[in-house]
């Protein structure tokens, strides 16, 4: 007999699924049935937050979704916090939990890890949440979830299967995956009108953002014939190479990005929501515009929130620029923009821009070629937000924006090094941050993974506590005292050590990148900035 368990292992393989992230428990070890022998890898995080965050760096490093097995009632809430984050940032994942016996569910009898209604909490951070009734239906669940995944509005997708039905026989149930559905094309005559707007403008502009990613290609071609500068936020980082005449670099927070977008006559965003964590980060106040606004999403009900788009067009990013570009002349414009010039020159006169932390991001660069950063929200990741500019996309990613959680760097590099293990990856959290999740360097140990995790220590939540001072607050519960990083990194079974300039953090850089296990470095913040880095909130 084959259960419903060992099938769904079965689907998975068949989607392109090769890592599982979980815990295994009374209610899910069916599930491990199937993986004997499957071509897939299983990580063992040590808490099911630190699944949901490893599935989520996963994801976003490699474009494919991540796959966390979990169990019923406490697995699940554990794991609502990344499912959360990857709602807010529209990162594919799919969780599969077990939940309950059919006979047991909403009956309140008090069954172990009973909730009264599961389904009904993961409703509320994922794309859908289903609980599987009969193993028959288990190949349409899939097919519906991968569609989420393919072609539309990413983000995480709920499973939730009853133990007997986890157990039930599906052997008459075909192994067989669906076809993959294609995203949605715009209409011939909104692309056109959408061409000879962009044709006709003396001063357009780009935005790229997260849902541009797969679209880099496409999005250099069209701005090159259009000669249009291009500003990204923080999830369509990279897009542009930062050596690229059109590329503006920084955070459309900034005045010189405000004032840049104020002076187009037409500007096209591509996959971006117009969010306040992209958008007035320094909390100045909602972006304007009195330019004529195309805004591409594959998402119909995003072209609707937040600015109103002059010419809406709902579909694919990729293949929405591609149909621009079949109505384009393919000769380019003079590619020497004067505005993405000054716009670049003006962000790194701003009072945000702080020379250290860039020769801090420069080192890790220049050590590091084509390396992978993963944010926590600490002072170096929002610097970062309009300092730091990688060598390609999917190579920075952060938790300070959309979900806005903290001890996500940790398990998310750890993901993302198991989905690009030839790129050197980097972890950046702060000393507060770390402390949620620090175990999972035993999880990295066990599974050879040699992320580096940089620590940056100021002792305690020094962002809140400066923002409690400038708002007349008596400091409370911000002053924690930090463990000692090194030995309790070193007990986990992996290196660390404190690096006491920029020198010595590229030389422990380097080593660090040829082990077999993580590194966790820590940074005093004092030894690295001589002076107050400014207010980012």
């Amino acid at each position: 007999m084959r259960n419903c368990g060992e099938l769904l292992v079965e689907l998975l393989q068949q989607y392109g699924v090769d890592t599982i992230f979980g815990i295994p428990g009374n209610h899910t070890v069916q599930l491990y049935r199937g993986l004997d022998g499957a071509a897939m890898h299983h990580i063992s995080p040590r808490h099911e937050q630190g699944a949901g965050f490893m599935a989520d760096g996963y994801a976003r490093a490699s474009g494919r979704p991540g796959v966390c097995f979990l169990i019923s009632g406490p697995g699940v809430t554990n794991a609502v916090t990344p499912m959360m984050q990857a709602l807010a940032d529209s990162v594919p994942m799919l969780i599969i939990s077990a939940v309950g016996a059919r006979h047991h569910l909403g009956m309140g009898e008090g069954h172990l890890h009973e909730l009264p209604d599961q389904r009904a909490l993961t409703a509320q951070c994922t794309r859908f949440s289903h609980t599987l009734m009969r193993p028959e239906e288990l190949p349409r669940v899939l097919a519906r979830a991968f569609a989420v995944f393919t072609s539309e509005r990413p983000g995480p997708v709920h499973i939730e299967i009853p133990l007997d039905v986890i157990t039930a026989d599906a052997t008459q149930v075909p192994a067989q995956r669906w076809p993959a559905v294609a995203p949605a094309t715009a209409a011939d005559e909104v692309l056109q009108a959408a061409a000879d707007s962009l044709l006709n403008a003396q001063r357009p502009c780009i935005i790229a953002g997260g849902g541009c990613v797969k679209a880099a290609v496409q999005l250099q071609e069209v701005a090159e014939r259009l000669a249009a500068p291009v500003i990204n936020t923080v999830n369509g980082k990279g897009l542009l190479m930062p050596s690229h005449p059109l590329a503006v670099g920084g955070s459309p927070s900034l005045p010189a990005v405000r004032e840049l977008l104020a002076a187009a006559d037409v500007v096209l965003a591509i996959g971006t929501e117009f969010g306040e964590t992209d958008y007035d980060m320094l909390f100045v106040g909602d972006l304007t515009l009195d330019a004529q606004l195309i805004r591409i999403d594959i998402d119909a009900g995003q072209l609707c929130r937040n600015l109103r788009p002059t010419l809406p067009i709902c579909g694919d990013a990729c293949a929405s620029l591609k149909g621009l570009l079949n109505r384009m002349p393919a000769q380019h414009r003079a590619l020497k923009s004067e505005r993405a010039s000054r716009a670049r020159a003006a962000i790194r006169n701003d009072q945000h821009y702080h020379p250290q932390f860039q020769d801090f991001f420069n080192a890790l660069q220049n050590t590091l070629p084509d390396l992978i950063i993963v944010g926590d929200s600490t002072l170096p990741t929002y610097y970062a937000v309009w300092q730091y500019e990688p060598s390609g996309s999917r190579r920075y990613f952060h938790s300070a924006t959309g979900g806005g959680t903290l001890g996500y760097a940790i398990p998310a590099a750890l993901g993302a090094k198991i989905a690009c293990p030839e790129k050197p990856v980097v972890a950046i959290v702060g000393d507060g941050a770390a402390q949620f999740t620090l175990p999972e360097l035993a999880a990295g140990v066990a599974a050879q993974l040699p992320v580096i995790v940089i620590v940056w220590n100021n002792q305690g939540y020094s962002e809140i506590r400066e923002g409690m001072v400038a708002a007349g607050i008596r400091p409370i519960g911000v002053d924690i005292v930090p463990p000692d990083f090194v030995t309790a990194a070193q007990a986990m079974g992996a290196m660390a050590m404190r690096p006491q300039n920029l020198t010595e953090l590229q030389r422990e850089l380097t080593t660090a990148a040829t082990r077999e296990v993580p590194t966790l470095l820590d940074l005093n913040q004092s030894l690295f900035i001589s002076r107050a880095a400014g207010q980012w909130y």
